[in-house]
């Protein structure tokens, strides 16, 4: 297994001079960035800036077209699968089997992840979306938003210690976003390392620390959120994505 060395190692992830092609067009244009254990970042961004597919790159969900990936220490091109024991993804996508049972979907994510005692952590993470009793049900027979709550428990069954979520709140009534906004905090109690995109510039800048603005595959922004409040950021946002970078 190929960990990278200092000064690096300081970071949860690293990306360096990402780009990923679709046929000509270029969706990311050399991407930098750099996050710390427990740091919570929210890109925000129009249709089309390249926030979903920096995702998938960071979830290994595809390949870059040039650049690196580190996620604790380990470069993806080599170590994706050491990498990604430690992530959980939540998008639009559920990533779930609708001719399974809540519990099955579970069951079958628990073994890709080795999750010790299986029953009782798929009980312990359908206790904390509140989908106990619906455990034995086919997921096929769900609302959208209850698959979405399945999804999050999905996401925690391994306890990861990275969170990328990409539009998390499609879908979810209120009372789901309080269980999502819980799930960015850890079982013992630590900071989870969060990357979220969203575009709700209020929601981010309530939820995260830092806040990037990424346009036409560029991060053109980039600051903390303790500086800003939302109308001082919808300003910068609107700077930022009007025009072509």
């Amino acid at each position: 297994m190929d960990k990278i060395g200092s000064p690096s190692e300081v970071y949860t992830i690293e990306v360096k001079r990402l780009t990923k092609s679709f046929g000509t067009h270029l969706a990311l244009r050399g991407i930098d960035v750099a996050v710390k254990q427990g740091e919570s970042v929210v890109i925000f961004g129009p249709n089309g800036a390249g926030k979903t597919t920096l995702i998938k790159l960071l979830a290994t969900i595809m390949n870059p077209s040039s650049g690196e990936i580190f996620i604790n220490g380990f470069n993806l091109k080599k170590n994706a699968e050491q990498a990604r024991r430690s992530i959980g993804v939540i998008t639009h996508q559920t990533f779930l089997y609708s001719n399974l049972t809540a519990y099955e979907n579970l069951q079958f994510y628990s073994k890709m992840y080795d999750v010790p005692d299986t029953k009782e952590r798929i009980y312990q993470v359908a206790t904390m979306v509140e989908m106990v009793s619906r455990l034995h049900d086919r997921t096929g027979t769900f609302s959208r938003g209850m698959q979405q709550r399945l999804s999050i428990a999905r996401a925690l069954l391994h306890n990861p210690a990275i969170l990328l979520l990409d539009e998390p709140e499609t879908g979810l009534d209120q009372q789901a976003i309080s269980i999502l906004r819980a799930a960015l905090q850890m079982e013992e109690n630590e900071k989870r390392t969060i990357i979220l995109t969203t575009h709700s510039l209020e929601r981010g800048l309530e939820l995260c620390n830092r806040l990037l603005i990424l346009n036409h595959g560029r991060i053109v922004y980039e600051n903390s959120t303790k500086t800003l409040d939302l109308a001082s950021l919808t300003e910068i946002y609107h700077q930022n994505t009007k025009a072509k970078v």
